[in-house]
């Protein structure tokens, strides 16, 4: 995984330097959006498995799963909007952003000072091979091996190490290496390390009273908190940012695609699984979270591409209507 981190840190600091994340303008409601996305289905899972051994799991619901719900909106075609595409697409980067601080901060258990001195030192060198102008891969890929067992070691999760590399390789230039190295790895990661690892940890095991697992904490709070959590909080943050002039709308956007969009926010299937392995290991509160991940992300992919799909086809003219002859 510290490999899809590499390319998300990649994708995060062009949006950051170039994209839609360049200005406090374009920023605000992507990330006022996230903000609100992130916070009310934490506190909601919080709410629900309260006491309970599910508690430690209240970072699942908080991260959108980039690629499905871009997939999703690039199935739907010109009937969502560019200026939409781009505001989720600067939403799950800045959600992503929130994900790795919540990952590094409250899901590292223990840090050992030596390795975090070894971090500093590695970032410090390739650091000055990017001002040095060097565009090979090579020594960014040698430096970020070394970053990535320095990370290990120092107990704080390894895939973190993608994010730290990435904000070392030089990004200017129509040659540099950050650009190669997104168009080497989007493929690869796309259609073989997103795939495998939802593969591999989305399996569960039911029981034979699978009612009675269905209401488990784990479950209920993870996927009320994608159903619920993530869409009201998402609107319900942008559309106060709007109130407050503090951000617009985006362009030919009305407030029920807007809504549409906040839906498909709700889809967390490869962050949400990730963070839900990192908060209960082998326990058996995983497998309740994985169907409370699996559940939620299925239910908001198909409301959310509904609710957009619906929104189109009345803005657009009357398919029936005739030419007089």
């Amino acid at each position: 995984m510290a490999i899809f981190f590499l390319l998300v840190g990649l994708e995060i600091k062009h949006e950051i330097q170039d994209g839609a994340l360049s200005s406090l303008r374009k920023a605000a409601l992507p990330v006022v959006g996230a903000a609100g996305g992130m916070l009310l289905p934490a506190v909601i899972y919080a709410l629900v498995a309260a006491g309970t051994p599910a508690a430690r799991g209240w970072g699942i619901p908080m991260a959108t799963d980039i690629a499905f719900a871009l997939g999703i909106v690039a199935l739907l075609g010109e009937r969502v909007p560019a200026a939409l595409r781009i505001f989720l697409a600067a939403l799950a980067i800045a959600d992503d952003i929130g994900a790795v601080l919540v990952i590094a901060i409250f899901y590292t258990p223990s840090v050992v000072t030596l390795a975090l001195t070894a971090i500093v030192a590695i970032m410090s060198a390739l650091f000055w091979l990017n001002r040095r102008g060097v565009q090979s891969v090579w020594p960014y890929a040698v430096g970020g091996g070394l970053l990535w067992i320095a990370v290990y070691q120092s107990g704080v999760h390894a895939s973190i190490a993608g994010v730290l590399l990435a904000v070392t390789i030089p990004s200017r230039g129509a040659d540099c290496v950050q650009h190669r190295i997104e168009q080497a790895l989007a493929k690869p990661v796309n259609f073989f390390i997103v795939p495998i690892f939802a593969l591999a940890n989305a399996g569960v095991t039911l029981p034979a009273d699978v009612a009675a697992f269905a209401t488990q904490p784990a479950v209920t709070a993870t996927a009320l908190g994608l159903i619920v959590g993530k869409p009201l909080g998402i609107f319900g943050a942008a559309w106060l940012a709007v109130k407050a002039r503090v951000a617009e709308l985006p362009v030919d956007s009305t407030w029920g695609g807007l809504f549409g969009v906040a839906i498909l926010g709700g889809i967390g299937f490869t962050m949400a699984l990730f963070i839900a392995g990192l908060a209960f290991g082998e326990s058996a509160q995983l497998d309740a979270a994985k169907i409370g991940v699996l559940g939620g992300s299925i239910i908001t992919g198909t409301v959310g591409a509904i609710v957009l799909a619906l929104r189109a086809s009345r803005a657009s003219p009357s398919a029936t209507a005739t030419t007089p002859v």
